[in-house]
């Protein structure tokens, strides 16, 4: 399996600087700054990143999961909520909670949530942040 690679530059201090967040094949990039971490601003930061990361690797794994039982699906949408906490130890990934809605005929909601199970048990990315 190939080794993956991402990148990040920054420039200047903490508060007033900014910086650039790439992929290594170049399919994402996207700048990022205090402001779009700790506040609103634009721009993405690592927290979206972990999420976006998170969120394609369950989708994928839950697509598998879903067809080996039988049950094709049309579509599997994901979103991830990544929450940057301020803990005793400092800023800190706290949870992440994923939301999953599925396009899938011919599968009830129990065996959803089951095949969901086994997608978060074989997913890497889910596995990896698994405490």
């Amino acid at each position: 399996m190939p080794i993956r690679t991402a990148s990040a530059r920054w420039q200047g201090n903490l508060p007033e600087g900014s910086g650039t967040i790439r992929t290594g094949k170049g399919g994402l990039q996207g700048n990022y700054s205090f402001k779009s971490r700790f506040e609103e601003g634009e721009g993405t930061n690592p927290e979206e990143l972990i999420g976006a990361a998170h969120a394609g690797c369950f989708s994928m794994a839950f697509s598998k999961a879903l067809a080996d039982a039988g049950a094709t699906p049309t579509s599997v949408e994901t979103t991830a909520k990544v929450h940057l906490d301020k803990t005793d130890a400092g800023f800190t990934v706290t949870r992440i909670e994923l939301d999953t809605v599925g396009e899938v005929p011919g599968i009830d909601e129990a065996e959803f949530a089951k095949l969901a199970e086994t997608a978060k048990q074989n997913c890497p990315i889910s596995r990896l942040l698994s405490p």
